[in-house]
């Protein structure tokens, strides 16, 4: 977990570290999901005494949601949430689907852009598991999921994923390269059809990005996506995979724009009214599953002047692409 404020959240390391990726790994293999879940409990009380910044984000954020300030038990409840998912990814990059009751909504939109055979941008967020989405691959197994990850940055879940999965983990995308590198490994992946996914809610620092209200307080969104999506003229959907409690999981996939068009002249207008529009549909998912949200640092900053983007970079592949 991160607790950096919004910006510089990727200067604190991966969460967890090796050891405790590969122990959550071993006991969830060997022993199954059960006893690994009522592992969960210690695990759990571990960070809401011990991770004190992580601790008094959640509460912020939850404050925000419930519109009054949240209980140390709704604060624990929010953590053992998303350790919940962490468990599940190790089930879910090996593609052990048939553990979890998957219940898709809207994917047949989304199967009739892809049957046009041009790919297709994927976009989501630290909300729920992204790893839960891979279940496409049930219904079109023949389609290629290409992941954008930043390998540099998380080190301790590219090791999980290269022993659960390692031909997934030949097809991750590193965002940790130059912008323009990036740009054209998408590229080429979407003129071989596939899904390319990545996470649209984090902004990395140097990044040009837009504010945009979010719960009520203006928050900064990547601009990146957005202007990849344009640049591409590639259709882009979202998607949301939300954790429910036990084994259940809703997948909710949304069509979002046949294309994204920024014109030169009015890019950052275009670029606030993308970015607006997803973040209104990130909230809304929000609302539904509160203790689905993953992101334990300050997401929200003091408003800037019109909600216009804060960099004022010209060129896609002059900027790294975060996952």
């Amino acid at each position: 977990m991160s607790t950096a404020p919004s910006g510089d959240w990727k200067q604190r390391p991966e969460g967890g570290g090796h050891f405790a990726v590969r122990l959550i790994r071993n006991i969830a293999l060997l022993c199954g999901r059960s006893v690994a879940r009522l592992l969960l409990y210690p695990i759990t009380l571990y960070f809401v005494i011990r991770r004190g910044p992580e601790r008094r984000a959640s509460r912020a954020y939850l404050g925000r949601v419930f519109g009054r300030r949240a209980s140390l038990l709704e604060v624990c409840r929010h953590i053992h949430c998303f350790a919940s998912t962490i468990v599940d990814r190790v089930f879910l990059l090996s593609e052990r689907f048939r553990r979890f009751d998957m219940r898709r909504h809207g994917v047949e939109p989304l199967h009739e852009l892809l049957d046009r055979g041009h790919g297709l941008l994927l976009l989501g967020s630290h909300l729920g598991s992204f790893e839960a989405l891979r279940v496409l691959s049930l219904d079109r197994p023949d389609t290629k999921v290409r992941v954008v990850l930043d390998v540099g940055h998380n080190p301790a879940i590219t090791s999980l994923l290269a022993a659960l999965n390692p031909e997934l983990a030949r097809t991750v995308i590193d965002a940790g390269q130059h912008g323009t590198a990036v740009v054209l490994a998408i590229k080429e992946a979407l003129e071989e059809g596939a899904v390319v996914t990545l996470l649209a809610d984090r902004v990395h620092p140097g990044e040009r990005s837009v504010t945009v209200p979010f719960l009520g307080a203006p928050a900064e969104f990547p601009a990146s996506p957005w202007l990849i999506a344009s640049v591409l003229s590639v259709p882009v959907a979202l998607c949301f995979g939300l954790f429910g409690g036990a084994n259940r999981y809703d997948l909710y996939f949304e069509v979002f724009a046949d294309s994204v068009r920024i014109d030169r002249k009015r890019r950052q207008l275009d670029l606030l009214q993308y970015v607006q529009r997803f973040a209104d549909r990130l909230e809304h998912h929000l609302r539904i599953a509160p203790y689905n949200w993953f992101n334990f640092y300050d997401f929200w900053k003091p408003a800037e002047p019109a909600g216009m983007p804060a960099e004022r970079a010209e060129s896609v592949g002059d900027r790294r692409i975060d996952a």
